[in-house]
């Protein structure tokens, strides 16, 4: 019997990204993205993996598909390779890419499964990061280009779009601990390229409203369940600044036209150059957040914690263990970010645009995965999502990261996040437990106690 069901037309999904599953880097015209040359230099990725195949996702699509509608998800959230559409991020369009992304929304479509378009999942086109990447603020103007390229392409046929996923990662990971592409070490970059971003989304909104394309359109936002270590001043104010750039310096600027003053004053002259007319554009209206949720953090004063003074440690759950990735299980925390956003930001829709876990997944002679701990990691954050929406929080579905085992950034092929194994000397692809676990929840709506 269930007995948490879920709301009538709830999207339950799955995510991936392109530069993660597609492969084909250089085929068909694509032209080379900034995770290309990050990969291809030694000793950015463990092991240095690269994304040169990865699951081989461009010349199988049709077999993921099937996946697919055999898990029985009512939606299918993906991202468009930039570089593949339009090798040198402007300029002469390549068919062969597009045709692609046709061909990917009509199966979807012929199986039943609602289409999710993410227009930049990290992948910027390495000529445009030649001329300057997101710190150059012309990339705003040629990324809004692309997302109208994209928009009339898709848009007659998908009805949900974001713009941006999780842009925190590309500002302070990528221009900053330089762990991420493109791998550029310099947080006095990172506070602008964040501001070009969101400018790029704004941009890209008023695209899609201008045109007046059906659907709806948002961003994607990864929100840490941060919270203080203690309720000492010093603790407190570390964790504002945290927060603050985690999550407030980019929902602050969408919801409210403005950056957080307090991490502006302390941030000082790493404050991004703002123009007139920039605000408005990046707090043009949208329809709904996307938040991917993964952990919890306890954040404390440190005065060796870098610039924002502030040390972080991954908070569990007693009895719940780390993940592979070594990141604290803390579901309730999927409640508390939701709450948090509408309390600060009003009475927005939602989806959980990500969440997942990766395990240590031990492999059977015939390649299957008996994944217990995947499932128990779910249903523990698909019956606190339940809660959630029972205390008036509008989330509208929810995402798992991911359909298969892929590529995990500077982690390589190690982490595997999939309900699907993949053996990446074959490329064989085979559900695991928690694959036909989560059928039934789809199936029924809800769970079961």
């Amino acid at each position: 019997m269930v007995t948490k069901q879920f709301p009538p037309e709830f999207l339950w999904g799955v995510s991936t990204s392109a530069y993660q599953i597609e492969g084909a880097w250089n085929e068909d015209g694509k032209g080379e993205s900034i995770w290309d040359r990050y990969s291809h230099q030694p000793n950015h990725v463990f092991n240095n993996d690269h994304g040169d195949i990865a699951c081989d996702h461009y010349h199988r699509m049709p077999e993921d598909v099937e996946l697919l509608r055999q898990l029985g998800v009512t939606s299918y959230r993906f991202s468009i390779s930039w570089s593949r559409v339009l090798p040198r991020g402007v300029g002469e369009v390549n068919q062969k890419g597009l045709d692609f992304y046709n061909r990917l929304v009509d199966e979807l479509l012929r199986a039943g499964i609602k289409p999710f378009v993410t227009l930049y999942h990290w992948d910027l086109p390495q000529a445009l990061q030649d001329k300057g990447g997101w710190v150059n603020r012309d990339t705003a103007s040629y990324f809004s280009d692309y997302a109208n390229l994209m928009f009339s392409t898709l848009a007659d046929r998908v009805h949900m779009w974001a713009t941006h996923n999780e842009p925190r990662v590309v500002s302070f990971i990528g221009y900053g601990h330089a762990t991420m592409a493109p791998g550029v070490a310099d947080f006095s970059k990172s506070y602008q390229v964040a501001h070009h971003l969101l400018l790029a989304h704004g941009l890209a909104v008023r695209e899609f409203r201008k045109n007046g394309h059906k659907g709806e359109i948002g961003i994607v936002i990864d929100s840490e369940h941060s919270f203080p270590a203690s309720y000492q001043e010093q603790d407190l104010q570390a964790w504002q600044r945290y927060y603050e750039q985690d999550t407030g310096f980019f929902a602050d600027a969408i919801f409210h036209g403005k950056y957080p003053e307090y991490l502006m004053n302390w941030i000082g002259p790493m404050q991004p150059e703002i123009k007139s007319g920039d605000m408005q554009i990046i707090s043009e209206p949208i329809d709904f957040l996307g938040v991917n949720y993964y952990r919890g953090m306890e954040v404390s004063f440190h005065q060796t914690g870098g610039y924002l003074k502030c040390k972080t440690k991954h908070e569990t759950l007693p009895m719940w263990g780390y993940t592979e990735m070594e990141w604290g299980i803390h579901p309730i925390g999927i409640q508390m970010v939701l709450k948090n956003l509408q309390d600060r930001y009003g009475d927005l829709l939602f989806v959980i645009s990500e969440s997942g876990c990766a395990t240590r997944d031990i492999v059977d002679e015939v390649g299957y995965v008996d994944d217990k701990e995947r499932i128990d990691y779910l249903r523990m954050h698909f019956e606190c999502a339940w809660k959630a929406i029972q205390s008036g929080i509008n989330l509208r579905g929810y995402y798992v990261w991911s359909l298969m085992d892929n590529f995990e950034w500077s982690q390589g092929y190690s982490p595997r996040f999939g309900l699907v194994q993949v053996n990446y000397d074959t490329l064989k692809r085979i559900p695991k437990k928690s694959f036909h676990w989560y059928k039934t929840v789809i199936n029924y709506n809800g769970l079961f106690d």
